[in-house]
C-alpha cells in the first residue's frame, strides 16, 4: 500500500459551515482516507490521509463533513471530465431544455459555476445563447476553451461574479451543477450567483440528494470534495439567506440520484412537485438526526457483506477487476479494505486516469478494452451509478460474460 503522511492543509470544524451553529458528533466515520482524486503514476508516491466523517448541524439540519481540506489541493488539477460520460452528455440536452423553458427570455446570457469541460454550456451555445464558464481547474478550463466555450479559470464567488457583471452584464440564467457541496464557503458562491443574476433571471443548483443517500445507502458519495450532503430543505435554507426564492425542482439521473432546484430573485408560485418533494423529505426524516445515526450503522453492515462477497471469490481463485475509477469508488474501496490484492485492474474510459493508481488501494487503472482482454471471471461494478451504460459497454461492445457484483444501491447483488 502507498505510504501516507499525517499532516496536510486541512481543518476540523466545530460549527456549521452555513449558519455557524453547533454541529452533532460524527454520525458515520469512514476512517482516515486519501483524497479520492489523488491518482498517481508512481505507486510509491506518498499520500496524505484525512479523517472522513459526517456530522449534522443541530440548527439548520445540514449534513456535512467534519473536515475541510484546502480547495487548492483538491481542485487545481482535476481528473473528472464531464464529456467522457455518455449519460452526462445525454443529460446535458435535457438540462438545457428544462432550464431554458423556466427562463423569462428567449435569447439568454448563461453563466455556469464550475463548468468543467463546457459540456453543459455547449447545449446553450448550440441554441445561440451567449455563454460563460467559470472553473478553477486550469487543465479542464483549457479543454473547454479549445471547444469554443469561454471559461474563466478561477474559484467562483462574489469577487468573480462582480468582475463578470462589470465586464459582461447580469445573466439571464446562472447554474451550478454538483458544485455547491464542494465549497466550504457555500455562502460566498450562492451570494455570487445572486449577484450575477438579473432581477427577472432564473438560477439552478443541482446537488446529490441526501434523501437518496439516506434511503439507498450511498455512503460512497461521501468524500473530501463533498463537504455538504444537502436536502431540498437545507438547500432552500441556504438560498433564502441571499434573498433567492426556490419555486421548482426536477430530478436528475446524475450521481445515482440528484435534484435540481430552480430559483429566482422574485417570488414565483411553487410547483406541485416542489411541494411534494418537501413532503417526502419530511416523511423519511431527512432533517432529523436519528435516521442518520441508523444510516451509519447500516453502512458498517454493508461493508461486511461486500467484503465477504469479494474475499470469497478471491479464495476461489477467481480473477476480478473493477469497473469505474470514480471518486466515489475510492471511498468504497478504502472503507471496505478492497485493494490490489483483490482487484487486478480497474477499467475506466477517462484518458486522464489511464496508467495511474487508485489512492490508498494501489490498483492500476487502464482502458476497458485492456482490462477485459485479461479475461476476468468477476467484475466489481464500482461505477454502479452508471449501471446501464457500463453493462451495455461490457456486454455489447466487448462481449464479456461473467459474474458482476453490484455494490449499491441498498445491499450488494450479484448478476450474471
Amino acid at each position: 500500500a502507498a505510504l501516507a503522511v499525517s499532516s496536510s492543509p486541512s481543518q476540523t470544524i466545530d460549527r456549521c459551515r452555513v449558519c455557524d451553529e453547533k454541529i452533532s458528533s460524527p454520525l458515520l466515520s469512514l476512517g482516515k482516507q486519501p483524497l479520492a482524486n489523488s491518482l498517481r503514476k508512481n505507486v510509491t508516491e506518498r499520500l496524505p490521509l484525512f479523517p472522513l466523517a459526517i456530522c449534522r448541524c443541530r440548527a439548520c439540519g445540514t449534513v456535512q463533513l467534519t473536515e475541510t481540506v484546502s480547495p487548492e489541493l483538491l481542485f487545481k488539477k482535476y481528473v473528472w471530465v464531464t464529456g467522457t460520460s455518455e449519460g452526462a452528455r445525454n443529460y446535458s440536452k435535457l438540462f438545457c431544455e428544462r432550464l431554458s423553458v423556466r427562463c423569462q427570455s428567449d435569447s439568454l446570457f448563461v453563466v455556469e459555476v464550475a463548468s468543467n469541460d463546457g459540456t453543459f454550456l455547449k447545449r446553450f451555445a448550440e441554441r445561440g445563447d451567449r455563454v460563460l464558464g467559470v472553473d478553477p481547474a486550469q487543465n479542464i478550463a483549457q479543454i473547454a476553451e479549445e471547444k469554443g466555450i469561454p471559461t474563466v479559470a478561477d474559484f467562483f464567488g462574489q469577487n468573480v461574479a462582480a468582475r463578470i457583471v462589470g465586464r459582461d452584464g447580469e445573466a439571464d440564467a446562472v447554474f451550478a451543477r454538483n458544485v455547491i457541496p464542494h465549497v466550504a464557503n457555500a455562502n460566498d458562491v450562492v451570494a455570487g450567483m445572486a449577484l450575477c443574476l438579473k432581477p427577472e433571471g432564473t438560477g439552478a443548483i443541482e446537488f446529490h440528494r441526501s434523501d437518496v443517500i439516506l434511503e439507498e445507502l450511498h455512503y460512497d458519495s461521501i468524500y473530501h470534495e463533498h463537504l455538504f450532503y444537502h436536502s431540498l430543505q437545507s438547500m432552500n435554507s441556504l438560498l433564502g439567506r441571499f434573498g433567492l426564492c426556490p419555486f421548482d425542482v426536477t430530478e436528475s439521473p446524475i450521481s445515482g440520484g440528484s435534484l435540481v432546484v430552480y430559483f429566482s430573485k422574485t417570488m414565483r408560485p411553487p410547483t406541485a412537485i416542489y411541494e411534494e418533494m418537501l413532503g417526502h423529505e419530511n416523511s423519511i426524516g431527512v432533517g432529523r438526526e436519528e435516521p442518520w445515526i441508523e444510516f451509519g450503522e447500516r453502512c458498517q453492515r454493508h461493508r461486511s457483506v461486500l467484503r465477504e462477497l469479494v474475499l470469497s471469490r478471491c479464495e476461489q481463485g477467481k480473477r476480478m477487476i473493477g469497473y469505474g475509477a470514480s471518486a466515489r469508488s475510492s471511498t468504497l474501496l478504502n472503507f471496505c479494505g478492497i485493494n490490489s490484492s483483490h482487484l487486478d485492474l480497474i477499467a475506466d474510459r477517462a484518458p486522464l486516469k489511464h496508467n495511474t493508481y487508485t489512492p490508498g488501494t494501489d490498483i492500476l487503472i487502464v482502458p476497458p478494452e485492456q482490462a477485459l482482454n485479461e479475461k476476468p471471471d468477476v467484475v466489481l461494478l464500482l461505477g454502479w451509478n452508471f449501471r446501464d451504460e457500463i453493462l451495455s459497454q461490457i456486454r455489447d461492445e466487448f462481449g464479456w460474460r461473467g459474474e458482476i457484483i453490484i455494490p449499491l444501491p441498498h445491499d450488494p447483488v450479484v448478476i450474471t
